[in-house]
């Protein structure tokens, strides 16, 4: 494997979302780490795939709510690599109920997984980044749109939001970019499973384009960030929805 190319970590890389920016980055050049924490099956079909295109992917599994996994898959991705140059903080889950309806389990799991988790490859990426890195987290229009039953997974996110901010910041000096991209109503599992067709009618209209975005969509704001004409933007939540807010 070129071990002269850059190096992305994608978590929460096995499907939707995750999938396709994998894909994009390895089309863009990267070699790309494909994070999961239980596909395997996914994952490894997904590195197949990107090696049948002609680019360079391995599968990592790592817990990214586990900080010691977490620092394991840096250690892997510098040892066969040589060092991590763009970091893609994907991995997520929702859970939707009212604040009066949400229970401990929906609130402890969406923390750990959305909030600590990115923290927890922030921390390593904050450290171990080379020079001229690019950090992408994703956050979500819902942080603006404020809609019912999405406190908790708002609230996950916009933690994200605040810590992309202020990481910035701190990486002053070493050519290190720090953005987000807040995507709307994408047509993904995590999105579309157990919602009325109602529902997701509704939303599919909301925006003024009215359609909703593709994980391929998503990928493409990610390849600008972590390519060379995103190299003037920092510090930028980029809503990515159709103009639905």
């Amino acid at each position: 494997m070129n071990t002269d190319k850059k190096v992305a970590i994608v978590t929460g890389a096995s499907r939707g979302i995750g999938a396709a920016i994998a894909e994009r980055l390895a089309k863009d050049g990267f070699t790309v780490v494909v994070n999961y924490a239980g596909g395997a099956a996914e994952a490894e079909a997904l590195v197949a795939k990107i090696e049948a295109a002609g680019g360079s992917a391995i599968p990592a599994q790592a817990d990214v709510s586990d900080p010691a996994a977490v620092a394991r898959m840096f250690d892997a991705a510098q040892a066969a690599f040589g060092g991590v140059d763009v970091l893609v903080n994907n991995a997520g889950i929702m859970k939707l109920a009212t604040l009066a309806e949400s229970d401990d389990a929906l609130f402890d799991s969406q923390v750990a997984i959305n909030l600590k988790g990115s923290f927890n490859t922030l921390r390593e990426a904050a450290k171990r980044l080379r020079e001229g890195g690019r950090i992408i987290n994703l956050s979500s229009s819902v942080v603006g749109l404020r809609p019912a039953s999405y406190a908790v997974y708002a609230a996950t996110k916009a933690g994200v939001e605040a810590m992309t901010h202020i990481l910035t910041k701190e990486l002053r000096g070493r050519n290190i970019t720090v953005n987000a991209i807040a995507p709307g109503p994408t047509a993904t599992a995590l999105f579309l499973d157990g919602k009325p067709q109602s529902v997701i009618d509704t939303l599919t209209k909301a925006a003024p384009l009215e359609r909703l975005g593709q994980p391929e969509d998503i990928a493409g704001a990610v390849a600008f960030l972590a390519g060379p004409d995103g190299s003037w933007i920092n510090g930028q939540v980029l809503r990515a929805n159709g103009g639905i807010i």
